[in-house]
C-alpha cells in the first residue's frame, strides 16, 4: 500500500513539474499550430514565418511584468485572416495542454497580439515563450480585468477557430 501510494505521489510530482514530457513530442517547441473548420490541414508557423508577417508592438504593463513592457508579435487578427477560416470562438492552447476560450471578437486591429518578443528579447520557451498573447493592458479599461488576463495564455501552442 505505502509503495504503491509513493510510485502515484512521484508520478504525480513528475507529471506536474514536467508537464512538457507528456504534450509535446521533441522538435515541436517554437511551432505556433493554427486550425480552421474546413481547412485542408493545420497550418503551422515557425519564428521566421510569424516575423515575415506584419509586425505589431504594444507598449503596455502587465501584471506578470515589472514597469512597462514592450512587446513585439503579430497581431490575432492578421494572424486569423491568414488563415482564411470562420468561427466564433478561439480555443488557445498552451504547451502544457492548459487551454482557454478567446473569442473571435477580440481579434481586431489594436487588440492583442501573439508576441514573441518581449523588450527586443526573443520569449524563453523555459518561461513565457516562445509565444504569449498579449492585450494592450494600458490602452483600455476593458483589458484590465480578470477574465481578459485569463485569456493572457504563454507557451502558446495551437490556436484552433471552432463555431
Amino acid at each position: 500500500m505505502l509503495r504503491s501510494s509513493l510510485f502515484n505521489a512521484l508520478c504525480l510530482s513528475l507529471a506536474m513539474s514536467s508537464p512538457l514530457l507528456a504534450q509535446e513530442a521533441p522538435g515541436e517547441v517554437g511551432l505556433l499550430t493554427l486550425e480552421a473548420p474546413g481547412a485542408a490541414a493545420p497550418v503551422a508557423f515557425d519564428l521566421d514565418a510569424l516575423k515575415a508577417m506584419p509586425v505589431t508592438e504594444i507598449e503596455t504593463s502587465t501584471v506578470w511584468t515589472d514597469g512597462v513592457t514592450r512587446f513585439t508579435g503579430v497581431a490575432l487578427s492578421d494572424l486569423l485572416a491568414d488563415l482564411g477560416g470562420e468561427g466564433t470562438v478561439i480555443h488557445a492552447m498552451a504547451r502544457d495542454g492548459y487551454t482557454v476560450e478567446i473569442p473571435v471578437s477580440d481579434a481586431v486591429p489594436g487588440g492583442p497580439i501573439v508576441a514573441y518578443e518581449m523588450d527586443g528579447a526573443p520569449l524563453d520557451a523555459d518561461m513565457m515563450g516562445p509565444y504569449w498573447i498579449i492585450y494592450p493592458y494600458d490602452s483600455d479599461e476593458a483589458y484590465r480585468t480578470e477574465e481578459i488576463e485569463a485569456r493572457s495564455i504563454w507557451q502558446l501552442a495551437r490556436l484552433t477557430l471552432a463555431d
